[in-house]
């Protein structure tokens, strides 16, 4: 079935998310948190990390792939970034509004779609918004536009990074991590996994965006969630439970990092990645 392009530039309808300290805690957690990072998991002084903007997208993300009509089997996760405008409320109802900005033809390699969300408390202030790519491998040549090209942001050759960090996968993590809301069975599934062309279920993408949000926190804004205005990556390669990520940073002028994750066998997993700090 083809890709549904009516959806270019219709803006969804305002899906209200509901939480609770319990549902930040369990995120947390999700993403590798432990008791050494006792104000991310412990009600008392509770903060939010800044990633857990993530989270409400799929509930919002569904619906839109269904009118789309976008092939599940064929589906992959290609970028995501969020942008920080206030602290993330450690619990209420907030309410995300899509619409898709662009799709493009790349041929052989699938179709692009660029969605747009905003996030929004009671009172209608704007508290984070994401930039979701998806890739539908399934849906090119349909007689698109090509699209522009993709920037490459790379870290600087022959320089030290400012931090590095070893963060090991425990084998149930994509288990955890599911609970915070993405039950898509190519994480828990093996026979889905495999129809998937995987050998066995494998890490959720916003999973190990999460890693590298924690490892950037703590080596990059001494834990301050306000300290990060917006994160963005590129998802290069598939991690499974039970990988070690290694997240390094390499400090710009303006303050900002590139980012880079990888695997102990140097692939990378998280690439073109760039964390940009409030002054």
């Amino acid at each position: 079935m083809a890709l549904n392009l009516d959806v270019i530039g219709k803006k969804m309808d305002p899906v209200a998310f509901r939480y609770d300290e319990d549902r930040v805690i369990l995120y947390a957690l999700g993403i590798g948190a432990g008791v050494h990072e006792l104000d991310f998991v412990y009600e008392k002084n509770l903060k939010v990390f800044p990633t857990f903007a993530v989270v409400p997208l799929i509930s919002v993300l569904m619906p839109f792939i269904s009118a789309a009509r976008i092939n599940l089997y064929a589906l992959l996760h290609g970028e995501q970034k969020i942008v920080l405008h206030k602290p993330i409320p450690t619990s209420g109802t907030i309410y995300t509004t899509a619409v898709c900005e662009s799709i493009f033809d790349k041929g052989d390699k699938g179709a692009v779609v660029n969605v747009g969300l905003d996030t929004r408390d009671d009172a209608g202030e704007l508290i984070f918004e994401n930039k979701t790519v998806l890739v539908d491998r399934s849906a090119g040549n349909f007689g698109g536009d090509h699209g522009p090209k993709g920037q490459k942001l790379d870290p600087p050759v022959g320089v030290s990074p400012n931090f590095r960090v070893e963060q090991a996968i425990p084998h149930n993590q994509a288990a955890l991590y599911r609970l915070s809301g993405d039950k898509n069975p190519l994480h828990i599934d093996p026979a889905f996994a495999v129809k998937g062309g995987f050998d066995r279920p494998i890490l959720h993408g916003l999973c190990s965006f999460g890693y590298a949000g924690r490892a950037i926190l703590a080596s990059a804004c001494q834990g301050d969630p306000a300290r990060l205005k917006s994160f963005a990556v590129r998802f290069m390669n598939v991690v499974y439970p039970g990988d070690t990520l290694i997240t390094e940073g390499w400090k710009l002028d303006s303050g900002d990092y590139v980012v880079c994750t990888s695997k102990r066998d140097g692939k990378i997993v998280l690439g073109n990645a760039l964390a940009v700090m409030n002054e």
